[in-house]
């Protein structure tokens, strides 16, 4: 039995992640800040979950031993907006991972970024440091790496579905939405976990960086309508401009001071951010570069897998009415 190293694997991907590597008869170690939080995953007998507070002393001692590690390690928005919550989460950190795994002896590594990821973006933060963080493991001599750039990921106990329904479920007849006309491909959770695993075992994929949409593309505003259709609300759903949207996301960022004259803090937990506003300019789709069917791997469309999540409707009795509502969009 082999054993793999899972950092950010309490998180969502992390968890569909570790069912299938169980099934595949890995032995499971994952790192986290809470241990107690997560005691949920210890139900898996191959599992092993460290508390660890990321410092390089507890990550070359917590990496000993693993022959694969997989960083799962991603933030969609920081606590301020300058760029510097980012670049620890996305670079900083991950050169202390990479430097434990090279005190570890540790060759295989597996990477999960993001569509659009590019070190040379001047605008979204997100998006710079992650394509930051992606040259930097790509870069390691005795590295071998893959990465994969998903599209924004679903699924049950998402972060992106499950926050548009709570966001709807406020009471209020309508729901005035940013970025409304930006176009996502929508990728199922268990369609990464499945390409993660399938590159792991084979040395054809070594320095190979995938793109990874899901089967249909959509707006905003499509994926938010059908949103309420699924949890049972009616919202009539304003899309904002490109400069209202810019202005909802610098408003989101801050609260107005508070005592001091001028004094802005950063709003925790923001849903819209004006690097969220910078990051939706560009389409996040795939095009001709989406490589699950190279990897043997059928997507999912998210018509056929979250009507079980929110309502007792079965995917065969949504998928037709909203198929033409969602495309009418486009």
């Amino acid at each position: 039995m082999r054993n793999v190293c899972l950092l950010g694997g309490a998180g969502f991907v992390g968890k569909a992640l570790i069912n299938r590597l169980f099934k595949e008869g890995w032995q499971i170690r994952v790192l986290t800040r809470q241990r107690e939080k997560h005691r949920e995953l210890l139900v898996f007998p191959s599992l092993e979950l460290l508390s660890t507070d990321y410092s390089q002393e507890q990550l070359n001692q917590q990496l000993a031993g693993c022959d694969v590690v997989i960083n799962l390690i991603g933030i969609l928005n920081e606590p301020g907006n300058d760029g510097a919550g980012f670049q620890k989460i996305h670079v900083d950190l991950l050169q202390k991972i990479i430097t434990a795994c090279q005190a570890n002896q540790i060759k295989r590594f597996l990477h999960l970024s993001a569509l659009n990821a590019n070190a040379k973006q001047e605008t979204s933060h997100y998006l710079r440091t992650k394509g930051e963080g992606e040259d930097l493991i790509h870069n390691v001599q005795g590295l071998q790496v893959t990465s994969f750039q998903p599209s924004v990921i679903f699924g049950e106990n998402d972060s992106f579905l499950n926050r548009f329904a709570q966001l709807l479920r406020v009471p209020s007849p309508i729901f005035m939405l940013p970025s409304a006309t930006a176009k996502l491909a929508p990728i199922w959770v268990n369609d990464v976990v499945a390409a993660m695993v399938e590159t792991i075992d084979h040395s054809k994929y070594y320095g190979k960086r995938y793109p990874l949409c899901g089967p249909n593309v959509y707006t905003l505003q499509a994926l938010v309508k059908y949103t309420a259709d699924l949890i049972g609300v009616k919202r009539h759903v304003i899309p904002l401009g490109d400069k209202n949207s810019a202005r909802i996301g610098h408003i989101m960022d801050f609260k107005l001071f508070r005592g001091k004259p001028f004094e802005l803090k950063p709003v925790p937990g923001k849903p819209y951010s004006l690097d969220n506003y910078h990051s939706f300019k560009i389409d996040s789709v795939c095009g001709d570069n989406n490589y699950l069917s190279q990897l043997g791997i059928t997507p999912h469309a998210i018509e056929t897998i979250m009507p079980k999540y929110f309502t007792g409707a079965t995917p065969r009795e949504l998928y037709s009415a909203y198929r033409c509502q969602a495309h009418r969009e486009l």
